[in-house]
């Protein structure tokens, strides 16, 4: 067994149909009939049913296409190694994060990591989906809200814990408060991110769960224009308090919301079956090292 042959079943497969996948491969369709017969004879079972002008996978065939799958996947895994071990700080690296995660985690980590690794080419995307791509093999890696449930190919590295806080204008009468109760968001004039955020699904899901509701927030979609309607006194948002700590804003002040303090958990994830670069490896590292310091500053800083 060849693993052009496994290649040229497997572009049959994907086209169930023989001069279209010929077509494909570059090659004509006897060469290409002769080499799926070679495997079949080598194999002692028909792979394909005809039938008229039309095919169908056999049992056998089935099998073939399951096993072959994970072989090229394999191949992939080898050759993406190997040119690593050439590179070894070269390569690209392709990461999807939460909206608004990037003016924590992001723009000044950035910096300082091309800075040190030059060679390495970075694209970071916020993104509602960053699970979905990283489980079909669009990212490399994902930094996202810990997920419920989670494919057997997906590996979850805990980054951290971070709690959400009322971020209100430093006049406001409630700017001095400690703390307020979640339910007190009733009587204030909110401005929020778009439902798809993750942050309003937290605090949606908040609002459910004790049976209240924010009613008419003015939404916007980026982190700026939020932060000004606040610094303006046009209304109050809910922010992660990790993020408000690290903006420092002197207009803005955070206040903690108990019963219930609206949280998650953040973590990276990555494909356990894709093979992760030096790339890979080195962004984890700077980042969780990143992260650690954030939290030590700030936590320096409230002390």
């Amino acid at each position: 067994m060849e693993l052009r042959q496994l290649e040229y079943f497997a572009a049959i497969c994907k086209e169930m149909h023989f001069s279209k996948a010929a077509e494909n491969l570059c090659t004509t369709q006897s060469n290409l009939s002769q080499q799926i017969k070679f495997l079949e004879n080598e194999l002692g079972l028909p792979l394909f049913d005809r039938i008229g002008k039309r095919i169908a996978l056999t049992e056998a065939g089935k099998i073939l296409l399951e096993q072959s799958r994970l072989i090229f996947e394999r191949i992939d895994y080898i050759q993406g190694a190997i040119a690593d071990l050439k590179k070894m700080e070269g390569g690209r690296l392709d990461i999807g994060i939460l909206p608004g995660d990037g003016d924590l985690l992001f723009d000044a980590l950035l910096v300082d990591f091309h800075r040190t690794y030059p060679k390495l080419s970075i694209s970071v995307t916020e993104s509602t989906d960053v699970y979905e791509q990283v489980a079909a093999g669009t990212r490399d890696l994902g930094v996202t809200t810990v997920p419920v449930k989670t494919d057997e190919r997906i590996a979850i590295i805990p980054l951290f814990h971070e709690e959400f806080a009322l971020a209100i204008r430093s006049d406001h009468a409630l700017a001095k408060s400690k703390a307020i109760p979640f339910e007190q968001l009733q009587q204030l004039r909110m401005v929020m991110f778009s439902p798809e955020h993750q942050i309003t699904k937290v605090i949606q899901s908040c609002c459910q769960d004790q049976g209240i509701s924010i009613d008419n927030p003015i939404v916007t979609s980026t982190l700026s224009t939020l932060l000004t309607l606040v610094e303006q006194g046009v209304g109050a948002c809910i922010l992660p308090r990790l993020l408000l700590d690290f903006l420092n804003r002197e207009n803005i002040s955070a206040v903690k919301l108990l019963n219930p303090t609206p949280s998650q958990d953040i973590c990276i994830i990555y494909r356990t079956d894709r093979f992760m670069g030096q790339a890979a490896k080195l962004f984890i590292d700077v980042l969780q090292t990143y992260i650690q310091s954030v939290m030590d500053r700030t936590q320096r800083s409230l002390g």
